[in-house]
């Protein structure tokens, strides 16, 4: 028996929240939004074409897998939630106890997300960690009330950012869905001192807390003595209600991921339930384990990896991309890339592979 599935029995863990977590930490740390940067567009099929886009941002108003990946990584930290303090409580901790301690975690996230996307001179609170820091903080406070209370205190604040979005009334920042001119811009200039950010604001923090909200219901639900099949169905169906109110919802309120409109964090939310959902089915209940593991590997060590990911890839690319040229000189720069990312890709896995072998598991 390999020691993941053994960590997972050891704990009580269920092996799909740490290939969904894993998952994700590998789609914002491998690299791969970078793979296609190179194409060009005249020259390419469809199907690369639609891959680039997916792995990109949008511009301003839509939705592409890449914008999923924020709201994946705030969702699976709140299913983990429930389980990580079920057992603390279990053992004896109060909840004074684990209050100060999420104090002290929410604090030193906010510190070293704004600290890794600032510079000398400039500041810069638009990182998932410094966004993270507020929406684990909220969904703390309320993850002891009944599903319903959390189910309505996340969408009140998806209503309270959508009406500050619409009804702020400053001037050159009361224009909902403009980039630099909206409320978000307006949180941005008084915490920074700037717009120059990518249109990307800190006040997304507020609305996006419903993504950590709904993953700790997400893990009450998975705690529960239900059926496989009782599981998945509510976070299916709850997905997909999601995904159809949001998309519709954009008839009216554009889908905006840099301003986390309620239309974009409804369908993003949903998209995560059905994430959730189908990785449960393909794990818990086919009973897929090896493609699974290689992920979850990579979500042992979240901390670990975000922080060194892009100092690793540097290194990394430094080691081996000299080879890779020149044994792939014959080929196209695409082919270069391409195979270059996979490889340091998998140097990377390699890292967490290191420390989960020898149970390092890097916490704050």
């Amino acid at each position: 028996m390999s020691n993941a599935i053994q960590l997972n029995q050891a704990q009580n863990r269920i092996l799909a929240i740490d290939f969904f977590r894993g998952f994700t930490m590998f789609m914002l740390v491998g690299g791969l939004e970078g793979l296609f940067g190179k194409v060009d567009p005249d020259k390419s099929g469809a199907i690369v074409l639609f891959f680039g886009q997916q792995l990109s941002h949008v511009p301003w108003i839509g939705l592409h897998f890449w914008d999923l990946i924020q709201p994946f990584f705030m969702f699976i930290v709140g299913v983990s939630m429930p389980f990580s303090f079920s057992r603390r409580w279990d053992k004896g901790d109060s909840w004074k106890k684990t209050f100060y301690h999420v104090l002290m975690r929410c604090f030193l996230l906010l510190t070293i997300g704004w600290a890794i996307s600032s510079s000398p001179t400039t500041s810069n609170f638009n990182n998932v960690m410094a966004q993270l820091s507020v929406t684990y903080l909220i969904a703390f406070l309320i993850m002891r009330k009944a599903i319903k209370w959390q189910l309505l205190v996340s969408f009140a604040l998806i209503l309270v950012s959508d009406l500050l979005y619409r009804f702020w009334p400053v001037e050159g920042f009361n224009q909902p869905f403009i980039p630099d001119q909206n409320f978000g811009s307006w949180t941005d200039m008084v915490l920074t001192g700037s717009l120059n950010h990518g249109h990307w604001v800190p006040f997304n923090a507020i609305s996006t807390s419903a993504h950590t909200i709904w993953g700790v219901i997400v893990g009450m639900i998975l705690m529960k003595e239900w059926s496989h099949r009782k599981k998945i169905q509510t976070l299916l169906i709850a997905g997909l209600i999601g995904v159809i109110i949001g998309f519709t919802m954009n008839l009216f309120i554009p889908i905006i991921k840099h301003i986390a409109t309620s239309s974009f964090v409804i369908v993003s939310g949903g998209w995560c339930l059905i994430g959730m959902a189908v990785s449960y089915w393909l794990i818990e209940v086919l009973n897929f384990r090896k493609v699974p593991l290689f992920f979850a590997v990579f979500g042992m060590n979240p901390l670990f990896i975000y922080l060194l990911a892009s100092s690793l890839r540097t290194f990394f690319g430094r080691l081996v991309n000299p080879f890779i040229y020149r044994l792939f000189s014959w080929s196209n720069e695409i082919t270069i890339t391409i195979i270059s990312t996979i490889i340091i890709a998998a140097m990377l896995w390699y890292v967490c592979y290191f420390l989960y072998k020898r149970l390092i598991f890097i916490r704050i």
